[in-house]
């Protein structure tokens, strides 16, 4: 019987013909995950090209015509690290795309991180460091995290909601909710100025 590969240096292995020859070891699933990991990065596998613009495929390189785009719940990186019940969702979502891609779809697996509200802040309070480079170096090592998982996003997709160009979006969705009620006959969302005319005619 030959020596399992990942038996530990100088040890001594006894010969068993039940055993199997080779040992699949947490250490040995390690490296196999890290050596394809690292080739998917190198060969950017989850890289979606765009019809045109700077991430249009090479000329004459089609693009499929079905899309899907498929984008996770933020992770809010107020926390040094993800918990238990993030891959819970990613991983489901990331199913859902790759069946998707490989019936010919072109799908765009995006991710960003939700930076704004307390969580963030209080964070920062606690371990005395600035809001922003806490969050950055957290968001620095669920990367980490999430590449460790194997799951397939676009990384030239991702952002964060502290990047002065998401700064807009932000605050335009505090705009609409701000100036918007809730009409509950409706059972939708309505302008406030429509609001404010139904008073002033008396309706």
């Amino acid at each position: 019987m030959t020596a399992s590969p990942t038996a530990a240096p100088g040890s001594a292995t006894q010969p068993d013909s039940d055993a199997p020859p080779h040992r699949y070891t947490a250490a040995l699933a390690s490296r196999i995950e890290s050596t394809w990991q690292d080739n998917w990065a190198r060969l950017g596998t989850f890289n979606v090209a765009n019809p045109v613009g700077s991430l249009a495929p090479p000329q004459g390189t089609p693009v499929p015509e079905d899309k899907l785009f498929v984008q996770d719940m933020f992770p809010y990186p107020s926390g040094e690290g993800l918990h238990v019940g993030h891959p819970l969702g990613y991983i489901a979502t990331d199913v859902y795309a790759r069946y998707f891609r490989m019936t010919g779809h072109n799908v765009l697996h995006a991710l960003g991180f939700d930076a704004f509200g307390l969580p963030a802040e209080q964070y920062a309070v606690q371990t005395g460091t600035h809001p922003r480079s806490r969050t950055e170096a957290n968001i620095v090592n669920f990367r980490r995290q999430l590449g460790r998982l194997g799951l397939g996003h676009d990384s030239r997709r991702s952002f964060s909601t502290t990047d002065v160009e998401f700064y807009k979006w932000t605050q335009w969705i505090f705009l609409q909710i701000y100036n918007a009620w809730f009409d509950t006959a409706a059972g939708k969302a309505r302008p406030i100025a429509e609001l404010i005319a139904e008073f002033d005619s008396g309706a």
